[in-house]
Formats: C-alpha cells, structure tokens, sequence
C-alpha cells in the first residue's frame, strides 16, 4: 500500500481519548460531540464487535463497568444491545444514552460546515480491520481515520485492509521504529511521556502520536517535538498547555508547580471517609512571557468536599519572575480520583488570557524492605469490612498476594507498577525495575483487587484498592510510590 501523507509538524493536534470522557459517559455519542464543543481536533475511541457483528464503541470486553448490562458484548446481538444504558452509571442526566455504533460515530459532525473530527480507532482484536476498512468505504463521509494497536498482528491486518495504523508503544525505541519503517505503517504513538527517550528524539520518518498524555510537561513536551497528535483524558489543559507554546516559542517549563499531597488513611478527616488530609503547600507561580503578566490563583474541586486558604491574589510578576505562594487545603473524598485543581489565570499584553491549571494529586507511599509488608486496603463507603494485601521483596522480585478479601468471592489481585498494569489470581510476582534501588523518588506503584459480592442487584464484581491508579480506567486517580528502604 502506498505510505499515507504526513501531517505538517508543528503544534499537535489533540483529541479527546474516548470523547471528553470527564464530562460525558466515555465512549458514547455524547462524549464525542462533547470532545468537539471544547473545540478539540477529534477523538478517539474503541472498537469492539457484538456477536451479529456489528461495531460498537467500547473499551471493555465486557458491559458491566460502563453499561447497565452484564456479560461479554461479543455474546450479545446488536437488537439485545438495543435497551442497555451507556449513560447512568456516569450522570443521571446521561441515562439512556445507548451505545454507540460505528456508523453513528462516523456522522458526528465537525465545529463547522465542511470539517469534520479526526477518528483515532484502538482496535485489541484481531477480525476487526476489514469490517472497518468496509464501513469507512461505504461512509458519504470522508473521515480522517487511523487504527492504533499495541498488537503487531492487529497493526498488520488493518495495514493489508488499506487504513493509517498507528503502532502503539510504551516508549518509542529503535525497534518500534524499525517496526514501523520496513511494515509501512503510517506511525507510532507512544504512551504518555514515551518520546522523551534517546530513540524517540531522533529523526523519525512517519507520523509521531502520543496516546493518554495529562502531564503538563509532557504536553509542552509533545508540543516542543512537534508531535502529529496527542490523545489526552484532560481535553481542556492540553488545548490551554499548546496556546502556551504558541505564545512562548521554545518554553522549557510549565508555568506552575506543586508538591503531591501524601495521604496518611490513618488520620482520616470525618465521619470515616479515608482518603483526606490536611496540607501546607507551596505552589510556584513563573511568568512566562517577554513581558509583565497579572496572575489570579483560583482552586477548582472535582470530587469530594476541600477548603483552599491562602491563596494570594493577584501576583503581579515581571518578565521570567517566580514566586511561591503558600496556602493550606483540607478535606478529600471517600475513594481515589478527581483530585482537585489548581488554577493560574495569566493576564498579558493587550488584553491576552490563559489558564492553565494543575491537579494536586494525592498519593501514598509504601517503604519496601526485606520483611513482609501489610498493605491496609482503603475502606471507600460506610462500614466496609477490613480488607489486606501482603507485599515482599525476594532479590529482584517482588511478591504480593491477598491477605484479607474483605468478603469478596472470586478474588483477583491488580497491580500497577511503574506504568504496568497487571491483574492475576491470589498471588503475583513481578520483577522490579532494575534501578529500583537508585530511585529516590521510588516507582510508581498501586495495588489492590477485585471479586464478587452480593448486593440487592445480584452478584456484583467490585474493587477493593490501597491507593488510585487501579482499576486501569479513567477515573480512578494517581497511583501511589513504592520505595526502596535506605532510599525513604
């Protein structure tokens, strides 16, 4: 097949992963539309097939998490899909939202007459690509599409069914690469910050994405790069971080910066609810631009219930001038997740305006020795029974295994570490990264599980978790740190 054009570089485009999934159901007709009212370049989205065949947006296997339906979808027929709810579980203002197929995410129009959103398809299966490539062929509407894949398998069916694939990577390397360039395949995109490594700065001949980016600096750093596109799950931050670099040719450092906030569940603040606190910060504030900038604080809640004190404003700083500014935050929520903001409005030149923002994330830490550790899993709703994992270090390895379900039937473990997301039975032993014991910051690291429990609605599978980052879904908040004792 001929190689698909390249964009030009430049500034990248952005599109919403699976819409604008913080404000509307992921997945669904809504939250694609919501992606182009922010003024996003697209979306992405996943594809799976129902058992009559036809393509249906959604990122699960199965429909529990994000429907109102149970069961593998590949065992359901489009007309048995035709009652369940893609909406409630979000938002009641949402209920009734149907799931999405194919087709009706192909007519969701553009912010004006004659453009139309970017599609970014992640295809896991294989059998997909040519029903796909068939319904693009068949659409009035000219699309722009690419296919991305972690599966080389899958990335080489849907090259053979003539559709831009997009390698997916967790850091761009020499192989990736090499991959890429011999197969024809139209990119690469790596994970979050996966282009910063030695290969992913070197000249690449294909186009270059960047799949689940919400840091800051990596968003200026993808922006720096000249990136073809960014997939992010903070829609809202990554258009504001590439005006920034529009405004600021060549930045090298996000504008703002805040220290994490180290949960302790043992000091819980009211009625039980663990996963609070009470901190004193300070945040840096710098000015960017070439010339004076007028800088008003604000604090923005997503979850739960917080209190900002001591937050000055404004700040009148000159050309490249910081300045910390300390306040106080108390409060928190019942479970990990929508860790609040914090917002920097800048003001400059002739009338120019930007916000840009930061989330405080809030994270745990565990010391890893050469004893058993004991994990205390978070209790996240009134009266919720103890639950415990066991943590072990044996060389290299480290070893976890359920101590206490809490109650649930059918336990099974789910870890994160240091980017890997992992679920298994009762045990587990992964291998530590090997500079493990250089890390002073230590890795970033969750842990928890999931099984059944009988509720009023039957047999439920639900999620007992030490800290967010688990289960690997938007939503479920930062992950933790394990660190390696003598490095604490």
């Amino acid at each position: 097949m001929a190689h698909p054009d390249r964009h030009p570089g430049g500034p990248p485009r952005i599109l919403g992963r699976r819409g604008a999934a913080r404000e509307a159901p992921e997945n669904t007709l809504a939250s694609l539309r919501r992606a182009v009212e922010l003024g996003l370049d697209g979306f992405s989205y996943d594809l799976r097939a129902c058992a009559s065949g036809e393509l249906v947006l959604l990122h699960d296997p199965n429909l529990e998490r994000t429907t109102d339906a149970r069961g593998p979808l590949a065992a359901r027929t489009l007309p048995e899909l035709s009652g369940v709810d893609a909406g409630g579980w979000f938002e009641q203002r949402f209920a009734g939202e149907p799931l999405a197929l194919f087709e009706e995410a192909l007519e969701v129009e553009g912010r004006r007459a004659g453009l139309w959103p970017l599609h970014l398809i992640e295809l896991q299966e294989l059998g997909l690509a040519s029903a796909l490539a068939m319904a693009l062929a068949g659409s009035a509407r000219r699309s722009d599409v690419r296919v991305a894949s972690p599966s080389r398998p899958v990335c080489l069916e849907a090259r053979d069914a003539g559709l831009a694939v997009l390698y997916v990577v967790r850091e761009a390397d020499d192989e990736a690469r090499e991959f890429v360039r011999a197969e024809w395949l139209a990119g690469c995109a790596a994970r979050g910050g996966g282009w910063s490594t030695a290969a992913g700065r070197k000249p690449w001949t294909c186009e270059r994405w960047a799949l689940g980016v919400e840091d800051p600096e990596d968003l200026l750093d993808a922006c720096r790069l000249g990136l073809d596109g960014v997939i992010t799950d903070e829609p809202r931050r990554a258009l504001a971080v590439r005006e920034l670099a529009r405004a600021v040719p060549g930045i090298d450092l996000y504008p703002l910066s805040a220290p994490e906030l180290i949960v302790e569940p043992a000091s819980a603040l009211g009625k039980g609810a663990e996963w609070c606190g009470s901190w004193e910060l300070g945040a840096v504030v710098r000015n960017p631009f070439g010339v004076p900038a007028v800088v008003g604080l604000d604090f923005a809640v997503r979850r739960g219930a917080f209190e900002a004190h001591g937050l000055r404003t404004p700040l009148e700083l000159g050309p490249g001038e910081e300045r910390e500014v300390p306040f106080e935050l108390r409060g928190g929520s019942w479970s990990p997740g929508g860790d609040p903001l914090l917002v920097a409005s800048f003001g400059w030149g002739e009338s120019r305006r930007l916000a840009l923002d930061l989330t405080l994330r809030r994270v745990r830490e565990a010391v890893l020795a050469r004893t058993t550790l004991r994990l205390a899993l978070l209790a996240e709703e009134p009266h919720q029974a103890p639950a415990s994992l066991s943590l072990r270090r044996r060389g290299p390895d480290l070893l976890l295994a359920i101590e206490n379900a809490g109650g649930l039937d059918d336990a099974h473990l789910l870890v994160h570490l240091d980017g890997h997301y992992r679920r298994a039975g009762r045990g587990l032993r992964l291998r530590l990264p090997a500079d493990f014991d250089r890390r002073p910051e230590g890795v970033a690291f969750s842990a928890g599980f999931d099984g059944l429990q009988s509720t009023p609605r039957g047999v439920e599978r639900r999620v007992r978790r030490w800290a967010g980052g688990i289960p690997d879904a938007l939503g479920s908040g930062a992950p933790g740190r394990l660190l390696a004792a003598g490095t604490a």
